[in-house]
Parts: C-alpha cells; sequence; structure tokens
C-alpha cells in the first residue's frame, strides 16, 4: 500500500512517496527538489550525508544551488550558490546542467556548462566551469573554466572522482566547428582533488562524432577505473551510444559501441552510471525506450541491456540507475518530456536477482526542463529525487 509522509527540505514541506518501508532495503522515497528548483544531481558520501545540486532562475542564464542533509535529518542545509557570478549557469535543454561528485576527504566537485551572460568566454564561446567546496565546506571556491583550446561546447559536460584525490572534467567540443559528426569528447584530469588541472586532451580515438546536444556522463569506481558514456553522431544518422573505459587513470581510453539508434536528428539524451560489488551500470535511452547493463573493464557489457517495464507514457527519457549495498537497483525515468514541456516519471526496483520487485510506481510532477536523480542510502533505502 502507498503511504504519504511529510519531510522538510530547504525550510519546505516535501511530499515522500513509499512502497511498504522506506527504511527497508529495496524501499523507495519520492523528495521534490526544495527550494522551487529543477535538475536535482545527488550523490551519497561515505557517511551516508546526501549531498544534492540544483537549479533556479530563469532556463537561459540561471543558479546553482547546493545543500546537504545527514542520516537521520528531514531538512536540507541552508542553500550554497555554487557559481560565483550570477546568471552563469543555463538550464534550456535540460542537458546542460550541472553536475556532482564526491572526492577524496568528501570534497564536492561540480561542473556546469557556462550560460552566454558567463565570462569570461573561453576558446570557442561558452566555457566549461568547474568549482569545489572550500576546506572549510561552507562555500564554493570562485568558478574556473577548464578549456584551454577545445572549444565549441553544446551538450552538457561532466565530471568523475576517486577517493585517490583525481578529479577528471569530460565535455565533448569541436573546436574546427564543422559539424557534430566531427565532435570528439575531451578531458581535463586534476591530481590534487581539483587544486589544478592539467591541459585537456581528446580521449575518444573512433572518428564516432558526438551528438552535439546529448549530455555525457562520467564516474570513476571504487578502484579508481573512469568511464564516460557519450552518444555518438557518426556520418550524422549513426547516434549509438559508447562507453569509454580507461584502467590507467584516463591515460588511455578502451571504447565500447554499446546500443544503435539511427536518427537523423539530435535526441537531447543524458545517461547515468552507478556501481555494485562486482559491475559498473549505465542507464540510457533509445528511440522513445530507456535501457540499463552491467560492465566490467576489459570485459564491456555483460549481457543484454534491460529495458523499463512496459506501460506508462512516451517517449521515454533521461534514465537513472543506482544500486544499493543489497544488490537491488532502482531504475527510473521521465515520461512526456521534451522541449520547453514537462510530464511524469516512473520507476522500477529489480532484486539481487535482475528481476521487477514489487516496489515500482508512476506520478507526476517533473517540471518544465527537469529531470531525476536518485541515491542509496546505507541501510539499503532508496532516495529519488524529482
Amino acid at each position: 500500500m502507498m503511504q504519504r509522509r511529510t519531510f522538510i527540505a530547504g525550510g519546505l514541506a516535501l511530499a515522500a512517496s513509499t512502497r511498504a518501508n522506506s527504511a527497508e532495503a529495496g524501499g523507495v522515497t519520492l523528495l521534490q527538489t526544495p527550494n522551487g528548483g529543477i535538475q536535482p544531481q545527488a550523490a551519497v558520501d561515505s557517511h551516508g550525508v546526501l549531498h544534492l545540486i540544483y537549479y533556479t532562475g530563469e532556463a537561459g542564464a540561471g543558479d546553482v544551488s547546493y545543500v546537504r542533509m545527514k542520516p537521520g535529518e528531514t531538512r536540507f542545509s541552508t542553500p550554497i550558490r555554487v557559481n560565483s557570478q550570477n546568471g552563469s549557469a543555463i538550464a534550456m535543454g535540460t542537458i546542460r546542467g550541472a553536475q556532482i561528485a564526491i572526492g577524496a576527504a568528501g570534497r564536492v566537485h561540480v561542473v556546469w556548462n557556462g550560460s552566454d551572460k558567463a565570462a569570461p568566454k573561453g576558446p570557442g564561446g561558452n566555457p566549461m566551469l568547474y568549482s569545489r567546496l572550500d576546506d572549510s565546506g561552507t562555500a564554493f571556491e570562485p568558478q574556473r573554466n577548464l578549456i584551454t583550446w577545445a572549444g565549441g561546447l553544446d551538450g552538457g559536460g561532466t565530471l568523475a572522482a576517486d577517493g585517490a584525490s583525481n578529479v577528471y572534467v569530460v565535455w565533448h567540443a569541436n573546436p574546427s566547428r564543422d559539424g557534430e559528426e566531427h565532435r570528439a569528447v575531451y578531458m581535463a584530469h586534476s591530481a590534487n582533488s581539483g587544486k589544478t588541472f592539467g591541459r585537456e586532451k581528446r580521449i575518444n580515438s573512433l572518428p564516432t562524432g558526438v551528438c552535439g546536444c546529448c549530455a555525457l556522463r562520467a564516474f570513476a569506481d571504487r578502484d579508481g577505473n573512469v568511464y564516460a558514456f557519450y552518444r555518438a553522431a557518426t556520418d550524422k544518422v549513426y547516434r549509438d551510444m559508447y562507453l569509454l573505459t580507461s584502467v590507467d587513470k584516463g591515460v588511455t581510453f578502451r571504447s565500447d559501441k554499446v546500443h544503435p539508434w539511427n536518427i537523423n536528428a539530435c535526441p537531447m539524451s543524458s545517461s547515468s552510471m552507478t556501481e555494485t560489488k562486482s559491475t559498473v551500470k549505465a542507464a540510457w535511452e533509445t528511440q522513445g525506450q530507456v535501457y540499463f547493463a552491467d560492465f566490467q573493464p576489459g570485459k564491456g557489457m555483460l549481457d543484454s541491456p534491460t529495458a523499463a517495464p512496459t506501460g506508462g507514457g512516451s517517449p521515454r527519457k533521461h534514465p537513472v540507475v543506482v544500486a544499493n549495498g543489497a544488490g537491488q537497483t532502482l531504475f527510473a525515468w521521465t515520461e512526456g518530456t521534451g522541449w520547453s514541456k514537462g510530464g511524469s516519471f516512473a520507476w522500477q526496483v529489480y532484486g539481487v536477482d535482475g528481476k521487477p520487485t514489487g516496489a515500482r510506481g508512476r506520478r507526476e510532477g517533473v517540471p518544465v526542463w527537469g529531470l531525476l536523480t536518485a541515491i542509496a542510502r546505507p541501510d539499503g533505502s532508496f532516495v529519488l529525487l524529482y
């Protein structure tokens, strides 16, 4: 039976839905993004603290805020603005927003595509902006543009961080501006927890192109392996998903074709990654449906991808996948969203055996330019934010 409770976050009362008991492994709590924000992105640290960023303001030029909530608390902390220049972030298109990662010593790192108002402009136009929480944990450092030569941003950039002080900021660009079939994936690496970054380098060796209006997703697993998930634009029509994997701290990358999609248009898609005890899971969109699958370094995709259950609305976009310590997986996605259009969202929990459980649901509430994020709590329950 569906239960409803009230949580207080950022001073606002939020409706929370649960299947059975959210404190039990596999239970799902739904939370609305606090303070009227959109495009939530969450991460949980080793102490079970929920770290959340979200967007407020005009779609073309707004701000990114950061809050956190400790285990047992029902109120998010007072918001801290991430971007040091007013209006230097962007939400339009859904896929250009900020992303968050937790690195060594629990340091919070954030990246986002700079808006048209962001200054100074980097080579090739708008900047790829980065900031990190300062040593006191009370403010973010002044934003920095990490583009030194590989300019020409369009779709959203991403980042990953590990426990050994490595931070990887990844974006796609085309310095020559001669079409998305010639775009490539670039990475700037920091080995000192974001204090300094090296000059960016291209990390996809295959001439796949990159879908201009699609977002990237980077991830670093517990062993320090680095991943970058992107959509190609080969000959403008082969918009297949590719996974780049590095087992040597970003020095070299293996490229695996994950899922084909032939379409002479940009689907403006996003993706998601999470980690289990033995694999990394990735989720993506193809032809209005969403999928997830398991991957291992050096082996690529381990089995056929799992599609979201039938029924509900379409198109299905912006999938989120997260695994808990018990081996269960939460898979969530939006339905009916599009350009300047909100919609609904749905979710399904999968058991250790990979089969759907009874923990599933669907509800309205995704705002214009909105998407989802999720985390697994230390007790095995899930939190899904919209």
